[in-house]
């Protein structure tokens, strides 16, 4: 975790000294988004959106992927070429040099970040906005869309993406910061998907 922090800490002072050029750039964010959408605005249930994330977040993620401390489950293609072969994030993290994670977390910051238009239970939304309120907002303010926080897009993500997210918090093969797991530790199962639906519920 020292690692990734420092590193992604100084991800804008390595992105401002030497960044990859606008062509690279456009050809790598080409490949993300041939899973991640178009313009890294997610159409998959199980695939997050990228655009508006913060860069430290992106960087920092991309990094754990190249290390494989997180799950990295084989997905096909969606858009674009499909017939490629599937990949996984821990295999596209592997090939990306610090200048192209820089450069590819300072580009999808600069885009606007879309809710994702979904179906969710209102019961359960209202639940967990509750949970959200007692145990979430401090680090995920306004419903968990506000880039500044430094932790992660919540409120419109994807709720496959959020589900899967939240079941490998819990039995722990991804990953946390120790204040997470914390607040993790204290929510069942049923809390977990009553999260799910209240993100999802951002619109």
């Amino acid at each position: 975790m020292k690692r990734h922090t420092i590193l992604a800490t100084a991800a804008f002072v390595l992105f401002a000294a030497s960044p990859a050029g606008a062509t690279d750039v456009e050809s790598l964010m080409n490949d993300c988004n041939g899973c991640h959408g178009d313009g890294g605005v997610s159409q998959s249930s199980d695939v997050p959106t990228l655009a508006g994330l913060a860069e430290f977040v992106h960087v920092d993620a991309l990094y754990i992927y190249q290390d494989e401390a997180r799950p990295c489950a084989d997905s096909d293609y969606r858009h674009g070429d499909t017939s490629r072969p599937a990949t996984s994030m821990c295999a596209i993290a592997a090939k990306l040099s610090e200048d192209d994670i820089d450069a590819i977390a300072a580009a999808y910051a600069e885009l606007e970040y879309v809710k994702a238009t979904q179906e969710f239970d209102a019961t359960l939304a209202a639940a967990g906005e509750a949970l959200h309120n007692e145990h979430c907002d401090r680090c995920h303010s306004d419903a968990g869309t506000n880039a500044e926080d430094e932790a992660g897009m919540l409120g419109g993500q994807q709720m496959g993406y959020l589900r899967t997210s939240f079941e490998q918090y819990i039995d722990g093969s991804r990953e946390q910061p120790k204040k997470m797991k914390e607040k993790m530790d204290l929510l069942s199962a049923e809390d977990a998907e009553a999260l799910v639906h209240y993100y999802g519920s951002v619109q």
